[in-house]
């Protein structure tokens, strides 16, 4: 089954692979609080960018989990770098679920700024935050479908989730079809 759904008007869909060689608008960097670049995603979005990533982000300096700065994209096939900052898992007990939320709120707020029609996201915060992945996951779906039930004529036309591995491609392909039933774009008639 391939991992696609459309709903108002926007095409959401899944994809397995290397988030820097993935052609959009803006990609989406699960960033650490530094933004420095780290490891996982964030290392890899810093190292394929060049350092001019590096450079803007020092000059930002920091970004509080569940908000998001943007920079250009460097060398990467994008026009825009949103870093995105998740919440570190603790168990559950440090509000982690809210701030992941909020995490995704505002990389949607910040796209429709950046009039961005085609944005990729990671799954933020299940790497080496540990976040669980269906939680994550459920988090991402959720917030991907209040965004769009709330914006009434929104630029966004393409949102990919982009998995790193069929584990996490799975995961997500899960939740897409659990949030976005198989049913006529209403849009579309």
């Amino acid at each position: 089954m391939l991992g696609l759904r459309r709903y108002k008007r926007t095409q959401i869909d899944i994809w397995q692979g290397d988030i820097t060689k993935f052609a959009v608008d803006a990609i989406v960097n699960a960033a650490d609080a530094s933004l420095i670049g780290g490891g996982g995603v964030d290392g890899d979005i810093h190292a394929a960018g060049g350092p001019e990533i590096l450079e803007q982000c020092r000059r930002i300096g920091k970004c509080e989990p569940g908000f998001c700065v943007t920079t250009s994209a460097g060398r990467l096939p994008a026009r825009h770098i949103i870093h995105a900052v998740g919440p570190l898992w603790q168990g559950g007990s440090s509000h982690e679920t809210a701030t992941l939320r909020l995490c995704y709120e505002n990389i949607f707020k910040t796209a429709a700024q950046l009039d961005v029609r085609h944005i990729s996201i990671p799954a933020i915060s299940t790497g080496a935050y540990k976040f669980p992945a269906t939680a994550a996951a459920e988090i991402a779906m959720t917030a991907t479908r209040a965004y769009l039930d709330a914006e009434q004529s929104a630029a966004l036309k393409r949102i990919t989730f982009v998995a790193f591995d069929g584990d996490s491609y799975r995961t997500l392909q899960e939740q897409l079809f659990e949030r976005f039933p198989d049913e006529i774009d209403e849009f579309d008639l």
